[in-house]
């Protein structure tokens, strides 16, 4: 990564213009042409530099449904119940931690409904017992990670 993909990522993290041209407005701004910025930006996708670009909704806003739920994994059944848990498209994040508490998702439903319908599924196809931690107060981080 050089100094331009480095600002490329820095500004696009600090929001996206909402224009008719928007990635050639932010061409401007970093003194590229739209062609060059679309170029990088595949390139980083590309080498998993970064794994995701686009928008961030709000599914609660649209009617959907955000959950947090654990599982207590055996290590030897962790690679195996992951890969249940993936299978699932509404499954946002998927990680492991070094706790009892070993594996942590994030679901994102269209339907608040579809949240306890899909942990049951796993809980079936696993036979290990999930835990539903749905969010009760949201906090605004606005999160930058400057590179």
């Amino acid at each position: 990564m050089d100094k331009l993909d480095r600002d490329i990522i820095n500004i696009l993290q600090a929001g996206f213009p909402l224009t008719e041209t928007p990635y050639a407005d932010i061409a401007v701004q970093l003194g590229i042409n739209e062609g060059e910025l679309l170029e990088r930006l595949a390139r980083l996708l590309e080498d998993k530099t970064l794994t995701r670009f686009g928008p961030m909704y709000d599914v609660q806003k649209l009617g959907g449904a955000f959950s947090l739920v654990a599982i207590q994994v055996p290590e030897e059944q962790f690679d195996k119940v992951a890969d249940v848990v993936n299978s699932y498209p509404e499954v946002a994040h998927n990680y492991q931690r070094d706790h009892d508490f070993n594996m942590w998702y994030v679901l994102a439903t269209e339907t608040p409904q579809q949240i306890d319908q899909i942990n049951s599924d796993i809980e079936q196809r696993t036979g290990l017992k999930v835990f539903n931690m749905p969010r009760l107060e949201e906090y605004f981080v606005g999160l930058q990670l400057k590179v």
